[in-house]
């Protein structure tokens, strides 16, 4: 069972009809006894990154999450604010992050932006350096995925970049270490684009 930790930080009904539209089945839950026993977890997420660590501290998810990722070795997704919480840590907060992956959640540089770039930058942005990942098996020609997100990963070690995007300058926009992966677009909104994401994570992990 695939399985959707909720631990309040957004809408998760929207990645559950899409894996639906796919045929597969997943569970919206924090009850701890479900999440020991999922065979591939999503960590979701919108809003801030201080909010999103408590929340999984005040579940008392966390201990559980290592266990399952570090230990037990299975697959796991972040997406959008998901994934910046397995990072190290943010310049948007003083909470510390998960740390599985070796860096750090920043801030746009708004001195690298065209006048016309705004922050969050919110929108569709073409996606590059993915041809090696399973996550993108298959992908449609020249895929395009759903983007809002003031902030984006640094990461220590470029090997951990799955996937690059750009706005006013190249930024990680998502990750990929072992059973560890994460996306900082939204495939549930990203139509067949993020649709396929979503279906070669069930398939390939």
């Amino acid at each position: 069972m695939l399985t959707i930790i909720d631990y309040k930080t957004g809408n998760l009904g929207s990645i559950k009809n899409m894996l639906k539209r796919l045929g597969i089945a997943s569970e919206i839950t924090n009850d701890k006894e479900v999440i020991e026993n999922a065979e591939k977890l999503i960590l979701p997420g919108v809003g801030h990154f201080d909010y999103g660590m408590q929340q999984l501290y005040n579940y008392g998810l966390i201990p559980l999450l290592n266990k399952k990722v570090l230990e037990d070795k299975i697959p796991i997704l972040g997406i959008c604010l998901g994934v910046q919480l397995l990072t190290d840590g943010s310049e948007e907060g003083n909470e510390k992050g998960l740390g599985w992956i070796k860096g750090k959640t920043i801030a746009f540089d708004k001195t690298k932006l065209a006048t016309n770039q705004k922050i969050p930058n919110m929108g569709w942005a073409e996606v590059e350096n993915y041809s090696q990942s399973k996550l993108f098996e298959n992908m449609h020609d020249e895929p395009r995925f759903y983007f809002v997100h003031a902030y984006h990963l640094k990461l220590e070690n470029p090997v951990d970049c799955l996937v690059t995007a750009k706005y006013g300058y190249d930024f990680a926009a998502g990750i990929e270490q072992d059973n560890i992966l994460g996306v900082q677009f939204h495939p549930e909104k990203s139509h067949k684009y993020g649709m396929k994401i979503l279906e070669n994570f069930y398939k390939n992990y």
